[in-house]
């Protein structure tokens, strides 16, 4: 039996009237990575369907590599109830600027995210795809990402990019606030950390070496 792993994706397409969505590298390259190590990956959407990417994330020359990845973004399921209990052995949440909108008050993706977390099952995410913890308790009502090093999308690269003002919150204070202890490395390079089962990348430089990090634990359980 091959390993499962659920990639869940934005619906969310604008920003201050401006196009975004995903991030593209953040999901095409831990994709291609996890299909490589033999894993069954099932991507789905918040909302179903075509898939907005952030324009800025395309890349000037076709990635070969990453046609398939991009073949499965023109028409995704939407999350469901089923996703709660379906057994995934890692679930992945790729950013872009388009999560910050529709995953933190998603209760089903609460629902994904909880259960994982408490069946202590691998659960990763890069730059703005850890927007999904910041509202995820267990069931005792403890933050998910109270007392582990987490990382993401940090301030000082968000006013790099002069949105601080278009996005609903900082990732990285309210990161903080819920207890995480936020880790990062210099503005735009790669940094990644992986604390037990949470594995997270602070921006789209970090995609890969966080995809490495959910298949070494995903291969340790």
């Amino acid at each position: 039996m091959s390993k499962k792993v659920l990639m869940v994706v934005t619906s969310a397409d604008k920003i201050a009237g401006n196009d975004t969505g995903l991030w593209l590298e953040e999901y095409a390259a831990p994709y291609v990575t996890f299909v490589r190590q033999g894993y069954d990956v099932i991507v789905k959407s918040i909302e179903g369907g075509q898939v907005p990417l952030d324009p800025n994330s395309l890349p000037e020359e076709e990635n070969l590599e990453w046609q398939e990845a991009q073949a499965k973004l023109t028409n995704t399921e939407k999350l469901s109830e089923e996703d709660v209990k379906a057994g995934y052995d890692a679930v992945f949440l790729p950013g872009g600027h388009g999560t910050v909108f529709d995953f933190p008050d998603n209760l089903l993706l609460q629902s994904v995210l909880r259960e994982h977390g408490e069946q202590d099952k691998v659960i990763g995410s890069v730059c703005h795809g850890p927007s999904a913890f910041v509202h995820v308790t267990y069931s005792d009502g403890t933050p998910l990402v109270k007392g582990k090093k987490v990382s993401a999308f940090t301030d000082a690269e968000e006013k790099d990019m002069k949105l601080e003002s278009a996005v609903p919150f900082l990732l990285e204070s309210t990161l903080r606030e819920k207890g995480a202890d936020f880790t990062s490395g210099d503005n735009w390079s790669d940094y990644s950390v992986r604390d037990g089962n949470l594995v997270t990348g602070q921006n789209p430089m970090s995609s890969q070496s966080a995809a490495d990090k959910v298949v070494d634990a995903v291969e340790g359980r």
